[in-house]
C-alpha cells in the first residue's frame, strides 16, 4: 500500500547509494514470535492477562514514567549524532508497543501450542533518524543536480559519503534497538501470563525485521536491498505474516526465491486507508466478526476501526499469492489482541 517514496511491501536494490526513504522511518520495525508450551487459556484467563500486560507494557503513545535499565539498550549509541540525542527518551520508549498497526497477540497454533507474537519498531528513535538523513539525502541531491527529484521522496545518499555511513550505523543502532524493544515486551508478556497461568516454559524468540536495509549479493553483484514492509525469506529461514487481529497468522519458511530477491510480505496488507477505514467501516459490524471468532480484543470506538479486520486484504489470498515464496510451517489463530 501507498508510502512515502515507495510502498509498505516492497523490495527495492541499489548500486552504490543507500536510500532512508526506502526503509522508512520506523527503521527496523519487526515482529517476534515465541512458543509457550501451554495447550490452552480460557477466555477469563485471556481478558485477566491482557489486563495484567497493560500494567507492564505501555499502549499507543505511551511511554514508560521511568526510565528503565540501560543494560536493556543497544551497546554503541556513543558518537551517533542522532540517537545518542534520542538516548534519554528511548530509555523510556523500550519495552513499549507505539501505535498505528503495532500489536501483541496471544494465539493457539495448528502445532497445538499456545503462541505469543509481538509487532513493534524503533519509536521515536527510528523516526528521528529517517527524518534527519531524508533530509540530508534531499539538500545532497539537489546541490548535485539529481534526476530524483524531491518530490520523488526517494532521495539517496552515495555510499562512499560520510552521510550514507552515518546513516547505516545509525539504522543499523535502531535495528537493535527495535529487536530490544520486542524482546522486553516479550518477556513482560511471558510475566504477565505467568502471573494468571503460573510457570511455564517456552521456546527461544523467532525475530524478524522488516524496515532494513543491508548488503546482500543478488545475481551475481552486491547490491543493498532495502526492505520496506517486506522480510527476509532466505531458504530454510523462519519468519512471521501476521494476518488481521480477527484472522489467522502464520509461522513460515523461506524458500530462498531470488526473483523476490529472497523475501516475503510481512503481513496482510491494508485494504483501506487509516481515515478511510473510520469513515466506511461499520464498528458494530467490525466488532461482532471479532466475537464471532471468539477473540479477547479493545474494539471500542470508531477511532479503532483503522485497525478493523475488514481495512486488510484477505490473509488467504495473500499466503496463496506467494507459495513460491515461502512454506507454512505453523497457522496461527488469535485467541486475545492488544493494539497500540
Amino acid at each position: 500500500h501507498p508510502g512515502y517514496g515507495m510502498p509498505i511491501g516492497s523490495i527495492l536494490a541499489t548500486k552504490g547509494v543507500v536510500v532512508p526513504n526506502a526503509v522508512g522511518v520506523d527503521i527496523g520495525c519487526g515482529m517476534c514470535a515465541l512458543r509457550t508450551e501451554l495447550t490452552e487459556i480460557d477466555t477469563p484467563a485471556l481478558k485477566q492477562i491482557l489486563g495484567e500486560a497493560r500494567k507492564l507494557i505501555p499502549l499507543g503513545f505511551a511511554w514508560h514514567e521511568e526510565a528503565q535499565d540501560a543494560a536493556l539498550m543497544p551497546e554503541g549509541h556513543e558518537g551517533l549524532m542522532v540517537v545518542e540525542r534520542g538516548y534519554v527518551r528511548a530509555l523510556k520508549q523500550i519495552g513499549s508497543l507505539g501505535g498505528g498497526n503495532h500489536f501483541i497477540e496471544i494465539q493457539k497454533g495448528s502445532d497445538g501450542y499456545i503462541w505469543i507474537m509481538i509487532h513493534s519498531g524503533s519509536r521515536n528513535l527510528g523516526y528521528s533518524v529517517a527524518k534527519w538523513y531524508n533530509q540530508a539525502a534531499i539538500r545532497l541531491n539537489e546541490r548535485y543536480f539529481s534526476s530524483v527529484t524531491k518530490k520523488m521522496e526517494l532521495a539517496f545518499l552515495p555510499i562512499e559519503t560520510k552521510e550514507a555511513k552515518d546513516y547505516i550505523k545509525e539504522m543499523n543502532y535502531c535495528i537493535e534497538f527495535a529487536l530490544a524493544n520486542r524482546k522486553l515486551m516479550m518477556t513482560r508478556m511471558v510475566e504477565a501470563m505467568t502471573r494468571v497461568v503460573g510457570d511455564f516454559e517456552h521456546d527461544e524468540i523467532i525475530n524478524k525485521a522488516h524496515n532494513f536495509a543491508t548488503w546482500e549479493n543478488h545475481f551475481g553483484e552486491n547490491v543493498m536491498v532495502h526492505r520496506k514492509g517486506a522480510t527476509r525469506a532466505y531458504k530454510d529461514e523462519l519468519g512471521m505474516i501476521p494476518g488481521s487481529q480477527g484472522t489467522k497468522s502464520y509461522i513460515v519458511r523461506g524458500l530462498g526465491n531470488e526473483e523476490s530477491f529472497r523475501s516475503c510480505s510481512h503481513g496482510a496488507g491494508r485494504r483501506m486507508g487509516r481515515k478511510q477505514a473510520q469513515r466506511e467501516l461499520n464498528l458494530e459490524e467490525e466488532i461482532a466478526l471479532l466475537e464471532a471468532k471468539g477473540v479477547v480484543h479493545g474494539m471500542r470506538h470508531a477511532k479503532d476501526l483503522d485497525e478493523a479486520v475488514s481495512a486488510y486484504k484477505d490473509i488467504d489470498e495473500v499466503m496463496a499469492n506467494q507459495q513460491d515464496l515461502v512454506s507454512v510451517e505453523v497457522e496461527l489463530e488469535p485467541l486475545a489482541v492488544l493494539k497500540g
